[in-house]
């Protein structure tokens, strides 16, 4: 069979247009850097798989100009209900109050294919992005200068394009990964579950809890979580000797199910087993090829943080190839990518085993210490737990020198209060890039500090100015929390570092050199 050669050399190669490489090309589609994208699958998956996101990801739909396209398949996440042993409440898991510190909702839950689906248009709908789907990748190799992908089509005719660098989004058992030889880090944890989503009628909705709940059960840990509409979802583990294969049949499923409903309750939407794991890349860059997704690390679901950890590497990425293709900057920028979201994701994965641990002790007496340790530990008197609080911050690559609890963290997105009166979000006013953002506290100084710095493009606000006029405080109670005057703010809206003085405002700016 003959082989073609794609004349084009484009900037970036994305293997995988599921959630996260779709997001990764529209953010590069958008800057009008030359991307190809392919994919195996014609068309997205039909049945939801992911089904919790958070406020950061509900930013970046907003940076991307389809936020409102997608806020017909989101709602709020309920709060999560963690019954012990005995059936008391233990523990439980809510959202932040408002006002909101990103101006979004902080948790909901989404239905995953026509979300997908928008993202997969708005990625497609750049000039600057190639979308070829039922390509298979069949290897990789790279120079100096290009990476080579041979993909595969349906027919069995393959075809080569290069790309300055290459950006694997191929899923869990990533080709990408395994052609450039990353190997995965198991971070220790593995156990068999059952996933159900059900379509659920009006007789069965009755039947079941206003609230997700995890059910901290020895005998069978489960997870019952509220979708959008009259969806619900199922995690249900599979116990020792019961066939993987079997409980996922319709008649198994419902065998599981019968402690909520039965089958004249609703319909099953997909019913499928998992070994959920818990594992990393130990290398997130091999030359000019990067993974992303699931192709670089898994967790399990107890947390629904799976897909925001595949958008935050795309964001990650985006700006900083961003920045190496179009600004100028150092490509040695690219390497503090994997830095930074491997030590990001490996401390919220471990996060998320220990609140795994609490859902799935199976020995009864130490489950039954749990609940009392929990409850002692609140004075029986169990408080909501905001999600937002298990995120960590980014503690490793390209941050300011000076240690500080705001280091690492997002940058807050307020609403502010134009002149004509009109409420809109900051990230609408100003587009992401370098941002120096002060406090109503600071002085001329602050101003003068900020010229001296090695950034091609940097926004300086200053909070209670014409240009950064509040609805709601959450700037003013940020600066005031964390007790500095000024935050130096990455284009991905982490704080790159903080500073009380115009002094240290300039060190700072005068070490942060990208080129």
């Amino acid at each position: 069979m003959g082989a073609a050669l794609d004349e084009t050399t484009y900037d970036v190669a994305i293997v995988g247009f599921g959630p996260t490489g779709a997001i990764a090309a529209g953010l590069l589609g958008k800057k009008g850097i030359r991307t190809f994208v392919c994919d195996k699958l014609h068309d997205v998956y039909d049945k939801p798989r992911a089904i919790a996101l958070d406020h950061e990801i509900s930013r970046v739909f907003q940076q991307m100009g389809v936020g409102k396209k997608i806020k017909e398949f989101l709602e709020p996440f309920t709060d999560s209900v963690y019954y012990g042993v005995d059936g008391q409440v233990i523990k439980r898991m809510s959202t932040v109050a408002a006002p909101y510190p990103l101006a979004h909702t902080p948790s909901v839950v989404f239905t995953q294919p026509p979300v997908e689906k928008i993202l997969r248009e708005y990625a497609a709908s750049h000039p600057a992005v190639t979308v070829k789907l039922g390509l298979t990748l069949t290897d990789l190799t790279q120079d100096c200068d290009h990476a080579t992908l041979t993909l595969q089509d349906e027919a069995g005719q393959q075809s080569h394009i290069k790309a300055k660098y290459v950006l694997g989004c191929d899923g869990a058992s990533s080709a990408v990964r395994s052609l450039v030889g990353i190997e995965l880090q198991d971070l220790g944890f593995d156990e068999p579950w059952l996933v159900v989503d059900v379509r659920v009628n009006a007789k069965g909705l009755a039947k079941l809890p206003t609230t997700s709940v995890q059910y901290c059960n020895p005998v069978r840990p489960s997870t019952y979580v509220i979708g959008p509409g009259n969806h619900r979802r199922w995690e249900i583990s599979i116990n020792e000797g019961e066939d993987p294969k079997e409980v996922a049949t319709p008649e198994g499923t419902w065998k599981l199910l019968a402690p909520w409903l039965t089958p004249n309750d609703g319909e099953l939407w997909r019913q499928a087993s998992y070994r959920f794991h818990a594992l990393v890349a130990k290398t997130w860059r091999q030359g000019r090829v990067f993974v992303a997704g699931d192709a670089a690390h898994q967790q399990p679901p107890f947390l629904g943080q799976g897909m925001c950890q595949g958008v935050r590497d795309a964001v990650n990425i985006c700006w900083r190839l961003e920045a190496v293709l179009k600004d100028g900057a150092a490509p040695t920028l690219l390497d503090s990518y994997g830095v930074e979201r491997k030590a990001h994701v490996t401390e919220l994965t471990t996060r998320i085993k220990n609140i795994g641990k609490i859902i799935t002790e199976r020995d009864v007496l130490k489950a039954r210490e749990r609940d009392a340790q929990l409850l002692q530990a609140c004075a029986g008197v169990v408080q909501p737990t905001p999600r937002q609080d298990v995120q960590p911050a980014l503690t490793a690559g390209l941050l300011g020198s000076v240690e500080h609890s705001a280091r690492g963290t997002l940058f807050p997105q307020p609403l502010l209060i134009q002149a004509s009166g009109e409420k809109v979000r900051m990230d609408d006013v100003y587009p992401p890039g370098w941002k120096i953002v002060l406090s109503a506290q600071a002085d001329d100084a602050f101003f003068q500090a900020a010229q001296h710095h090695h950034l091609k493009h940097l926004t300086v606000l200053k909070l209670g100015s014409a240009d950064l006029t509040e609805a709601e405080g959450v700037l003013a109670k940020w600066f005031e929390v964390h007790a500095v005057v000024a935050a130096i703010v990455r284009p991905d809206h982490y704080v790159y570092g903080v500073a009380q003085t115009s002094q240290e405002v300039q060190l700072q700016l005068q070490a942060l050199k990208l080129a």
